[in-house]
């Protein structure tokens, strides 16, 4: 059960805190410092090597957390609310995350490769409308991983 759960939390730690730091520290800075060819450039380089990280974290947490819900905890009937809420809401973030990765950032990619600065643009602007809402789910799982037992 320890090393599940180690794994568990450093993939969520690696998603969740990669956003916190791509959504509050360097978008506000690049949005400011950077021409669009440059911050488009920049943060398609940036996705392209942090989404290897964000698919490794899915497949550890699906892992680490089904194997804690079945071969530790005794199933889905006899784990508690807040475990169903987490599953339910980390299914979400998957889900997000694989239509960022499969429909705006691979159009950033292309955007960027064909100095479409303009579509660039607006598929950035799609990306960040949705890490922020993963940003708040995720926060979200880490409230209620954290206090979901002591709470429901």
């Amino acid at each position: 059960m320890a090393l599940a759960i180690t794994l568990h939390l450093l993939a969520a730690i690696i998603w969740i805190g990669g956003m916190f730091f791509a959504y509050m520290a360097l978008r506000p800075v690049a949005g400011n410092l950077l021409e669009p060819p440059v911050r488009l450039a920049l943060w398609s380089g940036v996705f392209k090597r942090f989404f290897p990280w964000v698919w490794l974290s899915i497949i550890v947490l699906l892992g680490s957390g089904f194997w804690m819900i079945f071969a530790e905890l005794g199933g889905m009937a006899n784990v508690g609310i807040h475990i169903h809420i987490m599953l339910g809401l980390g299914i979400l973030m998957m889900l997000l995350f694989m239509h960022i990765y499969f429909g705006p950032f691979r159009r950033l990619q292309h955007a960027v490769i064909e100095s479409n600065w303009e579509t660039g643009g607006v598929k950035l602007n799609q990306i960040r409308v949705l890490v922020k809402t993963n940003l708040i789910l995720g926060l979200l799982v880490v409230i209620i991983a954290t206090a979901g037992r002591y709470s429901f």
